[in-house]
């Protein structure tokens, strides 16, 4: 029978040969995460962003509002007015719409039309951020993404608001253009950042790297 570590002391006093239990390391490999996993997991969720984000784009603008023409005598809906409107236009699209019609607009606003550019701004954000490395560079291109998402917002609000309104008010009408034409102009701008923070990204890559070796 194996004797115990303090019956071998006992025997054998301070040269007993006492076995030594090591406990196994603990290994969290969630842990071991590399810059460059790092960097390929955000590149994943950004193109996912993207995805959803054209996905949002085609069935607000391509889709649902160019359906709601149908239900305003062929009038296209505010949000699709990239040059904004007027007093003239607003009263003839009120006019047109009946109650259900005005009640599917502010659905679209409400659903799809709040996740598109909510979706949009948080991709964009990303992209951004993975790709630009001076903090005022990125800051001055996330400006616009989140710029786009308030103004984007507001304009559905107001536009609901100038069509469901008892009585036309000229200065509702021009802020509700005025958001319009503000959401589309900081959308393409968003676009252009966009594609410039991929462009200093993959600059800032190849540098990084160093001149190919002869």
């Amino acid at each position: 029978m194996a004797k115990t570590p303090a019956q071998r002391i006992k025997k054998h006093g301070a040269k007993a040969a006492v076995p030594q239990h090591h406990l196994p390391p603990v290994i969290n490999p969630g842990t071991d995460r590399s810059p460059a996993k790092a960097q390929n997991n955000a590149s994943l969720i950004v193109i996912a962003g993207v995805v959803a984000s054209l996905f949002l784009f085609w069935y607000v603008h391509l889709l649902t509002l160019n359906q709601l023409t149908q239900l305003s005598g062929g009038l296209a809906m505010p949000d699709s007015l990239v040059g904004g409107f007027g007093t003239g236009y607003a009263a003839q699209l009120r006019r047109a719409l009946d109650a259900d019609a005005r009640g599917q607009l502010n659905y679209v606003h409400k659903t799809a039309g709040t996740l598109f550019p909510l979706i949009f701004a948080f991709t964009w954000l990303l992209l951004i951020g993975t790709n630009v490395a001076k903090k005022a560079l990125r800051w001055a291109l996330w400006a616009l993404p989140l710029l786009f998402v308030v103004v984007r917002l507001w304009g559905n609000v107001t536009i609901d608001s100038m069509i469901a309104a008892v009585n036309l008010d000229a200065g509702q009408v021009a802020l509700a253009s005025g958001l319009t034409v503000a959401g589309w102009v900081l959308f393409v701008a968003s676009l252009i950042a966009g594609g410039a923070a991929v462009f200093l990204g993959r600059r800032a890559s190849k540098e990084a790297a160093g001149p190919p070796v002869v």
